[in-house]
């Protein structure tokens, strides 16, 4: 699945809203995911091969927002379901696995 610009524009800034609602910095993130600050950085520019790798870092950050007790700022796109959505794996992303994928020198 691919977004338009349009939506690519606002699942950034949806995202980077929600983290800052966690008061979490990016190195904090990254290890309470078991990653790097770089893929974290990835998934904010929605750099990230890995499709299910936004859906993890989405249910994250929704869940440290909902724990403070805020609002959280709504998905326009990554919206729905995520069980109902043939491309990606519902599996990893219950279990909230970030993809390792290809690994060199500092960009795990």
């Amino acid at each position: 699945m691919s977004l338009t610009k349009d939506q690519k524009i606002a699942t950034k800034q949806e995202l980077a809203e929600n983290l800052a609602l966690t008061n979490l910095t990016i190195a904090e993130v990254a290890a309470e995911l078991n990653t790097s600050e770089a893929k974290i950085e990835r998934i904010l520019n929605l750099k990230q091969n890995s499709l299910n790798d936004g859906w993890i870092f989405r249910n994250y950050l929704l869940k440290k927002v909902a724990e403070k007790g805020l609002e959280q700022v709504p998905f326009t796109a990554l919206g729905g379901d995520y069980h109902d959505y043939w491309f990606l794996d519902a599996g990893i992303i219950d279990a909230g696995i970030i993809d390792a994928g290809i690994l060199s020198k500092g960009n795990r």
